[in-house]
């Protein structure tokens, strides 16, 4: 035994099961292969298969807290795998020896999500490609502990091999180790991962006839569970929708079907959510054919029939492959263009072009409406305009309301877009916050400007920022930053190089994109002429004693005129504020209120100015809803 493994040396419990044994016990048990619903961790189940009459395992009871030692800190934590880790011991006592190094008495199973960082940096040079995969291979069959099996499963997402795609799928359906054997699986076997991955990560509810589909095997029942899913699939993350594709080998079962019109908007439909910007594109990015997906959706599409649902999707990819996260992947030279032409022709079709103006029900309004705003927009984009160095480009994009997009000010710098290129947490800033403003225009004085904001929020996962200032004739952004990557990475993230713009050019692109509101629609203009006046003249709510919020348009009608606003505890002038308010004013904490305006067929001049008399009228909480 060497030194190293002197120091951690611990006597294992003879008993302990391998935790592979166990969960090939637990799946063959489970109805599907899949574990337990309420719960698809190993650990709980070593318990109970090892508790003896009066354990604590047994009896319920939670184990003596003094029998464990306090979990170490992050970094200290980092520290010590690092030394069991470097080197790896090889050798048939490999897999014995890493327990002994790892049975640390700091190091939890919640500890696991740092191995990732120390297994990259471990440097397995081609000679020792074959020893770590052998020491990987032990760990993953006859480990008894988590840390254990995830460092042999993350080994193997450097090291292994199609033999090892069996063990990984089994461990992998167990939420301790879905992380790394999906990893590895990924550069093994996709299909394989997408169903690991939908058979744990996903609705298991949703997509059990699906799981059972795609392990049974055969065209028809793949392709009916697939089309049993919700159409169009909205709330699907990214995550699952690239799964989904990649566990159904869709473009292939597309090819042995190709005059199906079911199969195609479904594919068209998983590619929005992919690319949509409220989730990250990263899994667009890795998505296996991802660009023969969009070849086969764009290039068979006009068998699609014209109704709203299919416009919508059609419309909502190119504006993706126009502005969006489709603008990154890898596209040879001009495919991308072509398939962005080639929507633009069929668009323009008369039958296509007659979605938008026929009568529709009230669910499917708002949606007409935008198809006929929005038509056109991805297929007439300026080009940032002539000038030195790289080319700005500024592009409002509203999305499709029945998804509930975003509005956004996708910049694209020399045709990408900055957004999901540098931070893809969240769509860009509402041009609300860039444009009506000012922030985009550059002066001699530094101003840092945030360009986008998670979907959850930036004190969850952060924002995207840059720093824009003019130096003579050019406009520099530099200083990029994101809160977020800085504190994952634990040192502050240098971001890209700063970017030069020709400073004419600059200006006559921002200006262009102030001027341009063809993207809104009146509900949303009669909001930003609202925000317009209160930013004005804050003492018009200010008599009230309330503070202006935030000030759109509904997501789930677009037509209907949403004013929020606060009141603080002791500042309220008027009468009839309601017992929540009451509540809030008793703890000290500010009252929101919500101010709905349906659409009225006014146009949006008269129609701000008439919500602007009845602020100045009268006391705002009277009509509005406490809200928060």
């Amino acid at each position: 035994m060497s030194a190293q493994d002197e120091r951690h040396a611990l006597t294992l419990p003879p008993a302990a099961p391998a935790l592979y044994d166990l969960a090939v016990e637990v799946l063959a048990a489970s109805p599907d292969g899949l574990p337990p619903r309420r719960g698809g961790f190993l650990q709980p189940a070593r318990a109970a298969s090892s508790a003896s009459p009066g354990s604590p395992a047994e009896s319920g009871e939670p184990p003596d807290p003094g029998s464990r030692a306090d979990p170490l800190p992050r970094a200290e934590a980092l520290a010590v795998l690092r030394e069991v880790l470097h080197p790896l011991p090889g050798g048939p006592d490999g897999p014995a020896a890493l327990h002994r190094r790892l049975a640390h008495p700091g190091l939890q199973d919640h500890h696991r999500h740092l191995i990732r960082q120390v297994v990259a940096e471990l440097p397995l040079l081609a000679g020792r490609s074959a020893e770590a995969r052998t020491l990987a291979r032990g760990l993953v069959r006859t480990g008894t502990t988590t840390l254990a099996v995830v460092v042999g499963l993350l080994l193997l997402a450097r090291t292994g091999e199609p033999e090892d795609v069996p063990q990984l799928a089994v461990l992998g359906r167990f939420r301790e180790f879905t992380g790394p054997a999906v990893e590895a699986l990924d550069l093994l076997d996709r299909p394989t991962a997408g169903l690991v991955h939908l058979g744990v990560g996903a609705r298991r509810d949703l997509f059990r006839p699906l799981l059972r589909a795609l392990r049974a095997g055969g065209d028809p029942a793949v392709r009916a569970a697939l089309l049993a899913l919700p159409d169009p699939p909205r709330e699907l993350p990214a995550a699952t929708a690239r799964r989904i594709v990649e566990a159904s080998r869709l473009p292939g079962l597309m090819d042995r079907h190709p005059a199906d019109p079911d199969l195609l908007a479904l594919a068209g439909a998983l590619l929005v959510r992919m690319a949509s910007s409220r989730h990250d594109p990263a899994d667009l990015l890795a998505c296996r054919g991802v660009l023969g997906l969009y070849r086969r959706v764009v290039t068979a599409a006009a068998r699609l029939p014209a109704t709203v649902d299919n416009a919508a999707m059609l419309l909502s990819l190119a504006l993706d492959l126009s502005s969006g996260a489709g603008v990154l992947l890898d596209w040879p030279p001009g495919t991308r263009t072509a398939l962005l032409e080639s929507l633009g022709r069929l668009l323009a079709q008369p039958r296509w072009a007659a979605v938008g103006t026929r009568p529709q029900d009230a669910e499917q309004r708002p949606r007409a409406a935008w198809i006929r705003r929005v038509g056109r927009r991805p297929f007439e984009q300026p080009d940032g305009g002539p000038g030195r160095g790289p080319a700005l480009r500024v592009e409002v994009v509203a999305g499709d309301p029945a998804e509930r997009a975003a509005v956004e000010t996708r910049i694209l710098i020399d045709g990408r877009p900055a957004v999901p290129a540098l931070f893809g947490r969240g769509p860009a800033e509402p041009p609300e916050a860039l444009l009506d403003g000012g922030l985009l225009r550059a002066a001699a004085e530094p101003r840092e400007v945030r360009l986008a904001e998670a979907a959850c929020a930036e004190g969850c996962c952060g924002a995207l920022y840059v720093t824009i200032r003019r130096v003579g004739g050019e406009v520099v952004w530099d200083g990029w930053r994101s809160p977020w990557n800085d504190r994952d990475a634990g040192e502050p993230d240098p971001g890209p190089p700063a970017r030069r713009f020709d400073a004419a050019a600059y200006d006559a692109e921002v200006a262009r994109a102030e001027s341009d509101d063809s993207w809104s629609w009146p509900a949303r203009r009669t909001a930003r002429l609202v925000t317009a006046a209160l930013d004005e003249s804050p003492g018009l709510l200010g008599r009230w004693g309330v503070r202006r919020g935030w000030i759109g348009t509904d997501a789930d009608d677009p037509d209907v005129v949403v004013v929020t606003f606060w009141r603080r505890p002791g500042e309220a002038s008027g009468t009839g504020v309601g017992d929540a308010s009451d509540e809030a004013r008793g703890s000290g904490r500010p009252q929101q209120f919500r101010w709905t305006l349906p659409d009225d067929g006014t146009p949006p001049q008269p129609r701000a100015a008439a919500i602007l008399r009845r602020l100045a009228q009268e006391d705002p909480t009277v009509h509005a809803q406490a809200c928060g």
